[in-house]
């Protein structure tokens, strides 16, 4: 609101500030836009035009809104408030135009055409929290069964095809008949699988392998590598400090030089483009080219140009963002010290921890299944703890349970010939049954 004694000043409305913070806490929750105006509107909160009329305008101005209904919040509303930028103590200018000043219909602009000014008052939101709350909203939280969505979804990929992965859920078991009249029950469970595979499958397409793995796998090895990387930075910020800052420097200096190489790349395209494009103009006033080809051909190098451009400039604002400094140690540091449980995996530490999940497609080779994953985390990414060698007992250990699952491999075998040998058996008998016997 603004300050009484300065009409260019901003100042915090702490009770609006309180709805507004409680909205982003959902976010980071993963309760989606209409749960949190529902939980809103069935707390009679009052809504933010009500709240305004009441509150801001002079007596007598209330009228011009509806109040009929001050506690009605809707989906728009909360996606408004989550992608407000004034929160974060910025101004922004030039979000609307009109053609002239006769004109009373009201055009958005684009993005790019947005005037920014950082710091102008007081932020509500922090920038982390705002940046990881824009990522959630990305992905759809659908609810299941359960009666909740999955806090991973959104942050688990194949490595294979780079996919977004599917969760799949059931809350409890149910009895299912196949076509031979079979009965078989359905177990509960929660696993994810790539995406591209299970819309392959439908079509009957290869376009990747399962990768499945079960949700409750993916959350203890989340818990516990969170666990293990926030001990290590409190015992050795140093030794943690020096080898992210090695990391980034060699992701840094190779992503640079593929984005130098493809710039370099783009712009010599783009010119050949240009002297193309010259070159069929010419063409076209000599008569050497009709004009409905001309038309064909240089809109054909106007699309290509215009999409050079794009990926130009995309590539350009990375390497610019990777010179500034692109890991934020200190934002992790301090996310560490605000997280002393770690008992368990809350949808708010997980959203603040991890920005992806990789996930490998298991190995079998060695008889046992080994599935490897990739923790990627927010402001560092992926970070490989120290290796401790393994004791004699868990060498020992380890070696028992393969010989077991050896032995395991070896029983199931004998069992399956054992049953496939009777079924055929069985089936002779039955054939000569059916045989008619000869005279």
């Amino acid at each position: 609101m603004k300050d009484p004694e300065d009409k260019n000043r901003w100042l915090v409305g702490e009770p609006a500030a309180q709805v507004v913070r409680r909205i982003f806490n959902m976010a980071m929750d993963g309760i989606g836009p209409f749960q949190s105006a529902k939980t809103l509107s069935e707390e009679r909160v009052e809504k933010p035009s009500y709240y305004y009329a009441m509150n801001r305008l002079p007596e007598g101005k209330a009228s011009q809104y509806d109040m009929s209904t001050p506690y009605a919040w809707n989906i728009r509303t909360v996606c408004v408030i989550l992608s407000r930028l004034e929160y974060l103590g910025k101004t922004v200018n030039f979000r609307t135009c009109k053609e002239s000043y006769k004109d009373k219909k009201i055009k958005y602009n684009a993005k790019e055409d947005w005037l920014i000014f950082p710091d102008t008052h007081e932020a509500i939101i922090e920038q982390e929290q705002f940046d990881t709350v824009q990522r959630l909203r990305g992905t759809p939280r659908r609810f299941d069964s359960t009666g909740e969505p999955n806090p991973l979804t959104g942050l688990v990929y194949c490595a294979d095809c780079g996919r977004k992965m599917y969760n799949s859920r059931r809350s409890k078991d149910y009895v299912k008949e196949n076509r031979r009249g079979k009965t078989y029950t359905v177990k509960t469970s929660d696993h994810y699988t790539c995406s591209s595979y299970s819309l392959g499958y439908n079509s009957f397409k290869n376009l990747c392998t399962q990768h499945y793995i079960r949700s409750s796998v993916i959350r203890d090895m989340v818990l516990k590598t969170i666990e293990r990387v926030s001990a290590h930075v409190r015992d050795k910020e140093d030794e943690f400090v020096q080898k992210v800052r090695e990391m980034a420097s060699v992701q840094q200096a190779e992503t640079a030089k593929s984005h130098k190489k493809q710039l370099a790349k783009n712009e010599r395209r783009i010119a050949e483009l240009d002297t193309l494009f010259q070159k069929t103009y010419e063409d076209n006033a000599m008569g050497k080219l009709s004009d409905e080809r001309y038309e064909q051909m240089s809109g054909g190098y106007e699309r290509k140009q215009a999409d050079l451009k794009q990926q130009t400039a995309v590539l350009q604002a990375e390497l610019d963002a990777f010179n500034a400094d692109s890991v934020k140690i200190d934002s992790f540091i301090a996310l560490v010290r605000r997280y002393t449980n770690f008992e368990e995996l809350t949808t708010p530490m997980l959203n603040e921890y991890i920005e992806k999940i990789v996930v490998y497609e298991p190995d079998k080779s060695s008889g046992e299944r080994i599935q490897d994953i990739d923790i990627h985390f927010n402001f560092i990414g992926k970070y490989d703890l120290p290796q401790e060698e393994p004791t004699p007992e868990e060498l020992e250990a380890h070696e028992k349970r393969l010989a077991k699952l050896k032995k395991q491999r070896e029983a199931n075998k004998r069992h399956y010939a054992k049953k496939k040998a009777e079924q055929e058996k069985l089936e002779r008998e039955q054939q000569e049954k059916q045989q008619p016997k000869s005279a």
